[in-house]
């Protein structure tokens, strides 16, 4: 089978020849590298990386296919895709069609052939980036291609929730005896989230980023839940605001990536854009509270501004962070020691993996039940014992 030519171009100004495949045409976005070795569906089909073009450092991709059950959301989210090797034909008994043949149906436009290490390299050293991946007519002279590409919007800024957020509520219930119901405000929720939470006998309300307070209590739920989703925290400012809510509420609350960036918001810290971000199931972390390291998934470019190994005075009393990326020591999570809250940067509901961080569900539930069986303004989340 032969494939169109296609180039991959930066804005500043960089070009990468290769061929196309999925589907023809044109994909602007960020330019950004992941490192899982395995998991490139669940990484296309996560809200997270909503207009961004995803560049796999993995040497071959598409050997497992296409499983449509293992789908993190409705359909792919990525704006294009970027390998060196694309497999030639998937080998998986539970595959149903390629990875070209679902990038063509969902009008993907993807680039295979390039020199992933070396554009790696480049996004490291010069930062994330906005790039385009023009195929078949669409490739013309590299100024005007560089010039397209400079005319797309920033991830800086961009805010990105509405397009990936549910418009109506609906439930995940819990598998076996109901111990829990959560309310999940869908940022951009995975759906290995709400599975996680219901093979812990949790229902999850899944509400729209929209949702107010009083729509919440409404739903008579035990906790809530602040999903990872796409784009600049600092233009959340519904989501921070219903955060101070609940946490005036002392309502138990647990955050995951784009959640603990707007739990620190909430809390009175900056977010910065970091320069290339963490993206990838090799992360790794170290848990504060118990001084475990773990693997984790991560898919995130932006972080909180906290210092770590202090305690933080804010609004709502003492916070520490309670996890530290041990690469580079960004902020992976907050922990609040006056009111029951914490969060992580990280993806315990990783899909394929890692799992090391799965008790991060069994940690919040442990505030669930301390809430349940105690006056509410006396739990914190520093009660939680080491699970």
């Amino acid at each position: 089978m032969t494939h169109s030519p296609a180039v991959l171009v930066l804005e500043d100004g960089r070009v990468f020849g290769g061929s196309a495949f999925g589907a023809t045409g044109t994909a602007f976005g960020e330019a950004v590298f992941a490192t899982g070795m395995t998991g490139y569906q669940e990484t296309l089909t996560d809200p997270s990386y909503r207009r961004q073009v995803v560049v796999a450092t993995a040497p071959q991709i598409g050997n497992t296919g296409w499983v449509p059950e293992d789908d993190e959301s409705a359909g792919i989210q990525v704006a294009g895709f970027v390998v060196r090797d694309l497999s030639p034909a998937p080998s998986n008994w539970r595959a149903s069609h390629s990875l070209p043949d679902a990038m063509t149906a969902q009008g993907v436009v993807g680039i295979s052939g390039i020199d992933t290490r070396a554009l790696t390299r480049h996004l490291r050293s010069r930062g994330a980036m906005r790039c385009g991946i023009f195929t078949g007519d669409a490739v013309v002279g590299t100024d005007d291609m560089v010039a397209a590409v400079r005319e797309i919007p920033d991830m800086a800024g961009l805010s990105l929730t509405d397009e990936v957020s549910t418009t109506e509520t609906y439930t995940v219930p819990a598998q076996g005896e109901p111990r829990f119901s959560v309310a999940a405000v869908d940022l951009g929720i995975k759906a290995n989230t709400p599975r996680s939470f219901a093979a812990r006998g949790i229902t999850t309300h899944v509400v729209p980023a929209s949702v107010t307070l009083e729509e919440i209590l409404a739903l008579g739920v035990d906790g809530v839940f602040l999903s990872n989703g796409p784009g600049d925290p600092a233009t959340a400012d519904h989501a921070v605001a219903l955060t101070r809510q609940i946490l005036e509420r002392r309502i138990p609350l647990f955050g995951i990536c784009f959640g603990n960036q707007i739990l620190g918001r909430a809390l009175g810290f900056g977010t910065y854009k970091l320069k290339f971000g963490h993206r990838g199931i090799n992360q790794p972390v170290v848990d504060h509270h118990t001084g475990a390291t773990m693997v984790t998934s991560q898919n995130h470019g932006f972080a909180v501004d906290a210092p770590a190994g202090e305690d933080l005075a804010t609004g709502f009393g003492t916070v520490r962070v309670g996890f530290s990326s041990l690469n580079d020591g960004v902020v992976e999570g907050l922990t609040c020691l006056d009111v029951p809250a914490f969060s992580v940067q990280f993806h315990p509901e990783a899909a394929a993996g890692p799992h090391d961080a799965g008790y991060l569900f069994d940690r919040f539930i442990e505030l669930l039940e301390l809430a349940a069986a105690a006056p509410a303004d006396t739990v914190t989340a520093s009660d939680v014992k080491e699970l």
